[in-house]
């Protein structure tokens, strides 16, 4: 937005939402489907926070637990549904970015927060889940200690509070800002002060775990500035070592103020907070351009609104259940990733000075920067979503990584302020962006994008650990990288071996169609080369991927249902399906029929616990099973069956996931509380509940979308291009999920797939579905397996 260009930001608020609501006036509240309390047992720091708008900077929830900080850095803190209390309401909630909690309270003044079992020891509240609200864009509690109702929205950038105290002549607001919130790890420095009777501003430096292990000479630093409804009566500072009760400013560890007020019953304060990672002056003019003139429910229905406008881009009809499923997963794709660049486009760089995005020639950003975890498994949820409805989404998360290969000489495996902090050190950001090209989004130097991708599949020359692939040097000389006890991973090979050969090579599959795309005829035959590197750790007795040493030699005392010694989160029988750039080539080398018998029991043995962890809560329960939907490598698998010639296993799989694995419960949510990143497991269920979906993640030269089972009776799809895409069922019910015929804009379809670009062109998608499986249909010719 051109600042020069804002008059009244309340004005352009009105307009907005005139213009958002007409958007989908012929469409219902689409809000109404979305949980966000949905599986929010063992819920990730990122993972709730209703009071936001899609992919914002500030994120507003109530947290439970944050102080209580997360040792290894990416445990579950901040909500958890089966807590009963609440400690304050933080605006920060990003990958290992947290901080900035605010809490209302009333009688004897403390300053630190208490503790769970005993929230009287703090100035914690008591809550009864009957009286909380959580909507996309609107959060509402009330503190039963206090009697104060406590209200959150946003904007972009904004926080907004509206806190509603009783009568009360001990009544305050308690600003925290320099304790540990989540996944922030240590408290470096932070600052807060009032500049005058009405305005605050201050800072908190942070030095999360992950940063610590993999770009330990970078740090995070989070500002804002707020303004208060009413002025308070009285002002008071505290920090570690104690209380100040006369001082409007703190400085250190431990700082925060307390506002103090005399309240008379049901009177409401209310505060907006302006928050930028780059400057104090940035966070206020974040708050000038998007807030000025602004109310809390003005700020409440342009949220909504702009909720209402997002998630109707797809829209479905069918049973309510599935909706509900439907649209929270959807909710937390779009929560997601978070924007971390201002509304003027200054961003943070790793070295602590701002940088400057690109203006067009109206002083718009043409794109934004943000925050990011891993994209390890996205590429089979994320961006296959992005790319059919929200391509800004998408290009944003490209523009950002050769924003950080131009400042670091590497993408980085994860992002907070342009800092590494790799989650699983794979780094599959370069699949990512060759498949962004493929899908039509080059909007970018192409040139200096297939440079950062090159670097990323075969360099290992000076590579930083937060760039992920430290091994990849043995991968390039070997075709393989060898085993490695002890948890050892440099560039002689790593602990997690075997998993790293299949993705590497799935990765240099996707840098060989780009360099084909490019005319880059050397480059292809050397990455496609590398892309039969799991071929090298096939074991031909037991049909097996199993880790071999430097030598060459299989490892011994070998368990294919171990985890974690040669495959990260997962184990020999999961990942020996992890060839998705060539299942052809997979189901040829085990055999067709044990290929389609072996795959076909491990899911019906998968079902009878729940096709994971069972109703074990814990990210990690399901990582000794035969098949774990609750993490990143099995997610294609049940797509599968459509290379071995029986699509209609894939039909029928793919919807029991969606039925038994999905749920709609506090703890059932994504399995049992085990592993949303950041929006990828509900991407699955809206990708697969449409019947759609890659196994290459859109990697291939002319990409291809395979066709699953169909949940809905409609959906009405706008896509990114502009187009509409409807697809229809007919007689679809729990029992009718076999595609018994299907059409394409009135052309009868044969095959189970049909290339992507003919589908973005829009149109209508017919399924006539049946209660029992059609062998015939889907079977004349396979999707194609190399290109």
């Amino acid at each position: 937005m051109n600042l020069k260009m804002i008059k009244s930001a309340s004005t352009i608020i009105f307009l907005l939402i005139g213009m958002l609501s007409s958007c989908s006036i012929k469409r219902e509240n689409v809000l109404k489907y979305v949980n966000p309390n949905i599986g929010t047992a063992h819920s990730r720091w990122f993972f709730y926070t209703p009071a936001a708008l899609p992919y914002g900077m500030a994120k507003l929830a109530p947290s439970t637990n944050a102080h209580y900080g997360n040792p290894q850095g990416w445990e579950a803190v901040g909500y958890d549904t089966r807590h009963n209390s609440i400690e304050g309401f933080v605006h920060f909630h990003e990958w290992q970015a947290g901080g900035v909690s605010f809490m209302p309270a009333t009688g004897e003044l403390k300053v630190k927060p208490g503790e769970l079992e005993k929230p009287e020891s703090g100035y914690r509240s008591r809550f009864d889940r009957k009286n909380e609200i959580a909507e996309p864009g609107y959060y509402k509690v009330l503190l039963d200690d206090y009697k104060i109702t406590a209200e959150l929205t946003a904007t972009k950038h904004v926080g907004f509070h509206r806190y509603t105290f009783p009568k009360n002549k001990q009544s305050r607001v308690i600003l925290d800002i320099g304790n540990t919130q989540g996944e922030s790890g240590e408290v470096r420095n932070a600052s807060v002060r009032m500049i005058d009777a009405t305005h605050f501003e201050g800072f908190v430096t942070t030095f999360p775990k992950y940063l610590k292990t993999n770009d330990p000479d970078g740090q995070v630093s989070m500002y804002f500035f707020g303004e208060i409804s009413r002025k308070p009566d009285n002002i008071g500072s505290f920090t570690a070592s104690g209380i100040q009760m006369k001082a409007n400013e703190a400085k250190g560890k431990g700082a925060g103020l307390f506002l103090e007020y005399g309240t008379h019953d049901k009177e409401a304060i209310e505060i907006k907070v302006g928050l930028s990672y780059t400057s104090v002056d940035n966070a206020k003019a974040n708050l000038e351009v998007e807030a000025k003139g602004l109310s809390f429910d003005q700020a409440k229905k342009l949220a909504q609104a702009v909720w209402q406008r997002e998630l109707s881009k797809l829209y479905v009809e069918g049973a309510d259940q599935n909706k509900i499923k439907f649209y929270t997963g959807l909710y937390h794709a779009l929560l997601g990733r978070g924007v971390a660049s201002d509304a003027n486009g200054a961003f943070p760089k790793h070295d602590g000075s701002i940088g400057q995005l690109p203006l067009d020639k109206d002083g718009n950003q043409t794109h934004h920067f943000i925050n990011t975890d891993a994209i390890w498994g996205g590429y089979w949820n994320l961006t296959q979503l992005w790319a059919m409805s929200y391509p800004q989404q998408y290009n944003d998360f490209v523009q950002t990584q050769l924003q950080v290969y131009k400042e670091r000489g590497w993408f980085g495996d994860g992002i907070v302020n342009s800092n590494f902090v790799s989650g699983v050190g794979t780094n599959f950001v370069g699949l990512a962006i060759a498949a962004a090209y493929h899908v039509g989004i080059r909007d970018y130097d192409i040139d200096l994008a297939y440079k950062a991708i090159r670097d990323n599949e075969l360099s290992g020359e000076n590579r930083k650990v937060g760039a992920g692939k430290t091994d990849v040097k043995a991968f390039v000389k070997l075709g393989f990288v060898p085993y490695l006890e002890n948890d050892k991973n440099d560039s002689t090979g790593a602990h997690f071996s075997a998993s790293h050969t299949l993705e590497y090579s799935f990765s240099a599959f996707a840098a060989a169609q780009l360099a084909k795309s490019l005319s880059k005829d050397e480059d292809y035959k050397k990455l496609i080369q590398y892309s039969n590197g799991w071929k090298k750790l096939f074991n031909p007795e037991s049909k097996l991927i199993q880790p071999k040493d430097a030598n060459g030699s299989f490892i011994d005392k070998f368990d294919p249902y171990e985890p974690w010694r040669g495959f990260q989160e997962g184990n020999a029988v999961q990942y020996t399906f992890f060839v998705p750039q060539n299942p052809a080539l997979l189901v040829a080398t085990i055999g067709k029929d044990e290929f389609n018998d072996r795959l076909n029991k491990i899911f019906e043995t998968a079902q009878k616990n729940s096709f994971g962890g069972g109703k074990e809560i814990d990210a990690f329960a399901g990582v000794k099973s035969v098949y774990n939907h609750g993490n990143q490598p099995n997610l294609h698998i049940s797509w599968l069956f459509n290379f071995s010639g029986k699509p209609w296993l894939t039909q029928k799989w793919t919807r029991a996931i969606g039925d038994e694995f999905y749920g709609t419960e506090s703890i059932h949510g994504y399995g049992y509380g085990q592993d949303e990143d950041q929006g990828q497991l509900g991407s699955w269920y809206v990708m697969s509940s449409l019947g759609l979906f890659d196994v290459k993640g859109f990697t291939d030269l002319r990409p291809i979308v395979e066709l699953g089972s169909p949940v809905f009776i409609k959906a009405s799809i706008k896509l990114g291009n502009g187009k509409n895409l409807v697809i229809e069922t007919k007689n679809n019910s729990t029992e009718n999920v076999y595609i018994q015929s299907a059409q394409f804009n009135a052309k009868v379809l044969n095959n189970c797939w049909l290339y992507r670009d003919e589908l973005m062109q829009g149109g209508k998608l017919t399924f006539v579905m049946g209660s029992r499986p059609n062998m015939n249909w889907g079977i004349e010719v396979p999707p194609p397996s190399v290109q």
